[in-house]
């Protein structure tokens, strides 16, 4: 294992990838072990969280039939159960899915670890001002990872379940889902939200780094639009309404992103200026 005491500025091509090693390997070690955790909580993982949005208990169903209710409009939403069932035709199909699901809650849970790991490894290259200034990336990259996957979760899993577990081209044609297809579609839902929710945090380091601007922003907008929209599609069932209701949030972080890239951008004038200045 590499030495903690080493000076980066010292360190050979060789120690950097062997410091790099370790920080990989702790934070796998970390998603096994937070794996192994969820793996023994099976009833938990797999009939509240993973099968919840089945049940049309599940709060956003709840949410959108009060809305039904109140506009006095017929809804799916407030239907009993959903038409489908959920199977498993291999016979290794239900282990395998517990295994990959136990691993997937792993990496979510375990996600702040691994940031930090990250956070160790890349820090010791800025310099003290910057280090300074990125002391809340953990905190806030933890909370925006979060926030998208409950996005995810809480929205885009139960439309896109609610819209293809009922969608039938004949009723000739009974939807029997695979396990693996339906976790796939929360997974996907959960993942991908939790990601486009770092939107923010992956602009600033760009900003950072200088390939991207607050000109450079706005003048794509329109261009970032039509990408949100894509994205929405992809993650989302094909209606309007999914897409929409998950792009809005995106665009949102967008702007936040544009406000981000310009405090960079000023922070950055202020500093070459007080050095300008002190020559």
């Amino acid at each position: 294992m590499a030495e903690a005491t080493k000076n980066p500025d010292e360190m050979s091509f060789l120690d950097h990838l062997e410091e790099l090693r370790w920080h990989l390997i702790r934070s796998i070690l970390a998603i096994v072990i937070v794996g192994c955790v969820a793996f023994t909580m099976r009833g938990f993982i797999f009939d509240t969280v993973l099968f919840g949005p089945k049940k049309m208990d599940f709060p956003t169903y709840q949410f959108f039939c009060s809305i039904a209710t109140f506009f006095k409009i017929t809804s799916e939403f407030c239907a009993d159960t959903l038409p489908f069932t959920i199977q498993n035709r291999t016979m290794a199909g239900q282990f395998s899915a517990h295994i990959w699901t136990s691993i997937w809650a792993g990496f979510i849970v375990s996600f702040p670890y691994v940031l930090w790991e990250i956070w160790r490894f890349i820090s010791p290259g800025l310099h003290q001002n910057e280090r300074r200034h990125s002391r809340g990336f953990i905190l806030v990259a933890s909370a925006l990872f979060f926030l998208g996957v409950l996005f995810g979760y809480y929205v885009v899993a139960p439309l896109s379940i609610n819209f293809l577990g009922t969608y039938q081209v004949s009723k000739e044609v009974l939807n029997e889902i695979d396990i693996s297809s339906f976790i796939a579609t929360v997974r996907a839902s959960v993942i991908a939200c939790g990601i486009m929710f770092e939107l923010p945090i992956i602009i600033y380091f760009l900003t950072k780094v200088g390939l991207v601007t607050p000109e450079i922003l706005k003048k794509y907008r329109k261009i970032a639009l039509v990408v949100v929209l894509i994205l929405s599609a992809v993650i989302t069932p094909p209606d309007v309404t999914s897409q929409i209701v998950v792009s809005i949030p995106v665009l949102i972080l967008y702007q936040v992103s544009i406000h981000i890239s310009k405090l960079v951008v000023k922070r950055d004038a202020k500093k070459e200026a007080k050095s300008a200045l002190g020559r």
